[in-house]
C-alpha cells in the first residue's frame, strides 16, 4: 500500500483494474436523468437506480474542510461525534452542528507526512484510538487530549482499526502482514493473526473488523483475500476466495453472519458466515463501480450497504438483491473512507478532496 500519495488512497501502483465491472444501464449523466431519480445540491447530486423502486432520499448536512487528505472516518456508538483522520492529526466533530470539537495533533518531530490511516471511538466514547503509518497505536483519552497508552509491535504502517462492543479488545490491520488483538485496558498484544500460507509477494492486511459478539476477526488483504480468525484463540477459521484484486475493506452485518468485501476488482462481495470453518459462500457480487472500492459500511439496521470508490462516487445496495439504490457524487477526488452511524439517519464520507462530510439518508414516505 503506497503510503506516499494518499490522494490515490495508497493503491498499488501495479494493481490490476480488471475484475467485476459490470456496469449497470442506467445514465450517470445528470443532464440525462429524469427529474424524479435525480436530488441535487449546490456540489453533489445523486441519481436513484430507474430499475428499482426508489425508498431513499439522501442530502447533504455538513462538510469539513482538512488541511490534507481525509484517510478515514467513523462515528462515535451513540452517533454524536464524527472523527476523522489526515495527516498528523484527528479531529472530532459535532454531528448535530458539524463544529470541530477536539484536535488531536500527533507529536511526529522529524517526520514530514504521517498520516492517520484509522480512527475508531471506544463505545463508551471516553477513548479514540488512531493507528499511523509510523506504527503506532494511540490511544487518547479525550476528557484530556493526552495519550494514555501507545501499542507497538507492528513493523509497518497501521492500515485498519476495530474495538470490540465491550470494549476490551483493539484489532489492528498493517503493511507487516499482520493483524494484532490487544487488550484494550493493559495494552497487551494478546495474538498475532498471521496470514497462513502465504505464496504472494504483499499480503498486507488492509481492513479489520470485529463481529458484533467480538468472537471473529476478518481481515482484508492485498492477496484478495478475506480472512477471518478466532478472536479468543488467534486461529485462522476461514479464507474466503473470489476477488479478483486486493480486498480493501471488510464489514460486519449487524447479526454477524454475513460478512461484505470491497475490492480493487471494482465490485463488493457478501459472505455467508453461518458454514465458518465449513466453508463459506459467497451469497452475491455487487457490480457498479468503475474503479477500485476503497470502503464498504452496513447500515445498523442491515437494509443497506454502502460503498465508496476511486471513482469519485458513494453507492448504496441492497444486500439482498445486490442491486443500486443510488449513485452519490458529493466528491473531487476518491472516496477513500465511509462510515454509517450506529444510531442511524447519517452516513460519513472521507476523500482525497481534503473533505469530510455528513449526510443523511431517509426512507422515501409513499
Amino acid at each position: 500500500m503506497d503510503s506516499t500519495n494518499p490522494t490515490t488512497a495508497h493503491a498499488p501502483s501495479g494493481a490490476s483494474t480488471q475484475g467485476g465491472n459490470t456496469m449497470s444501464v442506467w445514465s450517470d449523466d445528470p443532464n440525462n436523468v429524469p427529474a424524479h431519480l435525480m436530488r441535487e445540491g449546490p456540489d453533489w447530486f445523486a441519481i436513484s437506480n430507474p430499475n428499482v423502486p426508489q425508498q431513499l432520499k439522501v442530502d447533504l448536512i455538513h462538510t469539513m474542510e482538512h488541511s490534507s487528505v481525509v484517510c478515514c472516518v467513523r462515528f462515535s456508538a451513540d452517533g454524536k461525534y464524527l472523527a476523522t483522520g489526515c495527516n498528523r492529526s484527528a479531529q472530532i466533530f459535532d454531528v448535530q452542528s458539524g463544529q470541530s470539537v477536539c484536535v488531536l495533533a500527533h507529536d511526529l518531530a522529524g517526520k514530514d507526512d504521517v498520516y492517520i490511516r484509522s480512527v475508531c471511538f471506544s463505545p463508551d466514547g471516553k477513548y479514540l484510538v488512531t493507528g499511523a503509518d509510523d506504527k503506532r497505536i494511540r490511544i487518547w483519552e479525550l476528557g484530556s487530549k493526552e495519550i494514555r497508552m501507545i501499542l507497538e509491535g507492528h513493523e509497518q504502517d497501521i492500515y485498519s482499526l476495530d474495538i470490540s462492543r465491550d470494549g476490551k479488545m483493539i484489532v489492528s490491520g498493517s503493511g507487516d502482514q499482520t493483524a494484532r488483538v490487544w487488550d484494550m485496558e493493559h495494552g497487551k498484544c494478546l495474538f498475532v493473526l498471521t496470514m497462513g500460507d502465504v505464496d504472494v509477494k504483499d499480503a498486507s492486511v488492509t481492513s479489520v473488523a470485529i463481529s458484533p459478539d467480538g468472537r471473529l476477526v476478518a481481515g482484508g488483504s492485498l492477496d484478495r483475500t478475506v480472512r477471518v480468525w478466532d478472536s479468543h484463540t488467534g486461529q485462522l477459521l476461514e479464507k474466503l476466495e473470489g476477488h479478483k484484486d486486493s480486498v480493501y475493506s471488510v464489514a460486519f452485518a449487524p447479526d454477524g453472519k454475513t460478512l461484505v468485501s470491497g475490492s480493487l476488482d471494482r465490485t463488493l462481495k457478501s459472505w455467508d458466515l453461518t458454514l465458518l470453518g465449513r466453508g463459506c459462500t459467497c451469497k452475491a457480487t455487487f457490480n457498479g463501480h468503475k474503479d477500485f472500492v476503497l470502503s464498504v459500511a452496513v447500515s445498523p439496521d442491515d437494509k443497506w450497504v454502502v460503498s465508496g470508490s476511486k471513482d469519485r462516487g458513494v453507492q448504496f445496495w441492497d444486500p439482498q438483491s445486490a442491486a443500486v439504490q443510488f449513485r452519490l457524487q458529493g466528491h473531487k477526488n476518491s472516496v477513500i473512507s465511509v462510515a454509517m452511524s450506529p444510531a442511524g439517519t447519517y452516513f460519513a464520507t472521507g476523500s482525497g478532496d481534503t473533505r469530510a462530510r455528513v449526510w443523511r439518508y431517509e426512507s422515501i414516505q409513499e
